[in-house]
């Protein structure tokens, strides 16, 4: 059974005008109930993830100022999010999310979280409307937990996985990959195990090739007994932020290359969502609600 992770908290709102689209996770999973993708039973709600989890990936210091609310000016600015309780919470109960998530990934080969894929987190602060690194806080629970041996991170958002790349730059347990546009946020790339700078507009075939050329020769190489992917659908050409070329169909013919992959390789895959900022909700809606039909397609 397909099991995907989502919470109320999802939803928390911010000022309007903010340019981060939390109701995307509403829509999304009323999108996938009424075309009769998934039911209910697929769903389940995260909780409270224990702080030594969190304190396996992130710094004391740090994860003290985020649940005391006492972030400087400058460090909550460099988040985009208004500092809050409630966000806090929010960002918790994510964590939580993608590592249950990676644990029933481990059950039925496949499992998703509604939110996560925060790879922009480092050990000791936040960036880019991350607030704490589910990927790495989901690889490291894995590993210290002797559940998984090697890590593979396929990160395809537009956006360079910076934070995963610098929370695992010594570790050889974790491959990070990571495809990106190489003139977009960050403008200060961290050095991922593979990283692969993408042009502005680069079309479907380009960027298809490219990943083809990467994707398997990297788990015949690495020989991961799991993969993390982070399927951000901010690499659309409707993208605000994105400045690629991709199609919606584009953008699903990526994720059936990763989630066929690893199916192939009997690899359990756990997918988290991360970015889409296209001005139509229903551009980032019906790419996002494309990975969950492919994971049903795939696995089940």
């Amino acid at each position: 059974m397909l099991k995907i992770a989502w919470s109320p908290l999802y939803c928390h709102p911010l000022p309007e005008g903010h340019r981060f689209p939390m109701e995307k996770y509403n829509i999304l999973p009323e999108q996938l109930l009424y075309e009769g993708t998934v039911k209910e039973e697929n769903f389940f709600s995260p909780g409270w993830l224990d702080d030594q989890w969190i304190l396996n990936t992130h710094e004391k210091l740090y994860f003290e100022k985020l649940k005391s609310l006492s972030l400087s000016k400058s460090e909550i600015r460099k988040t985009g999010f208004p500092l809050s309780e409630k966000l806090i919470q929010r960002e918790i109960h994510i964590m939580h999310g993608s590592v249950q998530a990676c644990l029933y990934a481990m059950e039925f080969g496949i499992a998703m979280n509604i939110a996560g894929g925060t790879h922009h987190a480092f050990t000791d602060r936040g960036e880019g409307f991350c607030l704490l690194n589910d990927i790495a806080i989901s690889a490291n629970y894995l590993l210290e937990n002797k559940l998984s041996q090697k890590i593979l991170v396929v990160d395809l958002d537009v956006h360079q996985g910076n934070g995963t790349a610098e929370i695992f730059q010594n570790e050889q347990r974790v491959f990070t990959f990571s495809m990106h546009g190489a003139g977009n946020y960050p403008m200060h790339k961290e050095r991922s195990d593979l990283d692969i700078a993408l042009p502005d507009k680069i079309d479907d075939k380009a960027y298809l090739d490219i990943l083809n050329e990467n994707l398997e020769p990297l788990i015949d190489s690495f020989q991961p007994d799991f993969i993390i992917y982070q399927s951000g659908v901010d690499v659309l050409s409707s993208d605000k932020l994105g400045r690629l070329g991709l199609s919606i169909q584009g953008c699903k013919e990526r994720d059936k290359k990763v989630i066929s992959a690893a199916k192939r390789n009997n690899i359990p895959i756990m997918c988290c969502m991360g970015g889409g900022y296209s001005e139509k909700i229903s551009h980032i809606i019906e790419a996002h609600a494309n990975t969950y039909r492919l994971a049903q397609e795939i696995f089940f």
